[in-house]
């Protein structure tokens, strides 16, 4: 006896739809809640600029440069966008036949794991290096810092293991997911000799301490020991989220 293709739709658990549908809704929240966060930061940081009485202290556009040169902003922002992105495509195929059930696209997977895996880096590497560190962003606005570098990236880890409709990766994606960092961390350590630094007004301005080669014990060859260890950070937290992908996935 043969089923037709509405009966097997019919007949089809409607949980898979609802938690699509849901989970779009939880990306899209928790997209806007990062942008959020992200924005009242930037707002404080500029206004700080304002007050500021020096030449180089109130150099806005230094000073936004700046801020959207932390790993984290670039992370948080990427975040957002790509979950926006997942929210919208979830709720058209939540919202429509879904006969095929349709896994996410390739490039959705791809930007999904990407950003994944550097919102959980930024987690674990803010609460066990710099939590307490004082940032050269001028005033930290408290819950947007906890949003981007907490619950921005439990936002993320869960995504990876809850999200419905995964697409089953290769493990070649890891190169992928490493581009980005690597290419960050070389237009760092080029850019900070470049500018001039708004709180102290000398050349040279670093995101974060451990890659300032003059905070850091050693120079320069102990900045490579810190961008080695968050390197394999990187291809370790990239590696579970592949491996999630092919386990979840299709």
């Amino acid at each position: 006896m043969q089923i037709s293709a509405q009966e097997r739709t019919a007949a089809r658990p409607a949980r898979f739809t609802i938690g699509t549908r849901t989970w779009s809704i939880v990306r899209l929240v928790g997209a806007l809640a990062i942008l959020a966060a992200v924005t009242h930061q930037l707002i404080v940081t500029v206004g700080n600029a304002l007050e500021a009485t020096t030449p180089y202290g109130s150099h806005i556009p230094t000073v936004v440069a700046n801020f959207l040169s932390f790993f984290t902003i670039e992370s948080n922002v990427a975040s957002a966008i790509v979950l926006i992105v997942a929210a919208i495509w979830g709720l058209r195929v939540a919202g429509g036949p879904s006969e095929a059930d349709p896994v996410e696209p390739r490039g959705l997977a791809i930007l999904l794991a990407c950003v994944s895996t550097y919102m959980i880096v930024t987690g674990i590497v803010y609460n066990l290096l710099l939590r307490g560190i004082e940032l050269p962003q001028g005033s930290t606005v408290a819950w947007a810092n906890e949003m981007m570098h907490v619950v921005g990236p439990l936002l993320l880890l869960a995504d990876v293991l809850l999200a419905p409709r995964r697409r089953c990766l290769g493990w070649g994606v890891l190169g992928i997911v490493a581009a980005f960092p690597i290419v960050w961390a070389v237009y760092t350590l080029i850019r900070a000799n470049l500018v001039i630094s708004p709180r102290t007004g000398k050349t040279g301005w670093y995101p974060y301490p451990f890659l300032d080669p003059s905070l850091v014990p050693g120079g320069y060859l102990g900045v490579s020991g810190y961008i080695v260890g968050i390197a394999v950070a990187i291809l370790t937290v990239g590696a579970g989220v592949i491996w999630l992908s092919r386990r979840r996935g299709r």
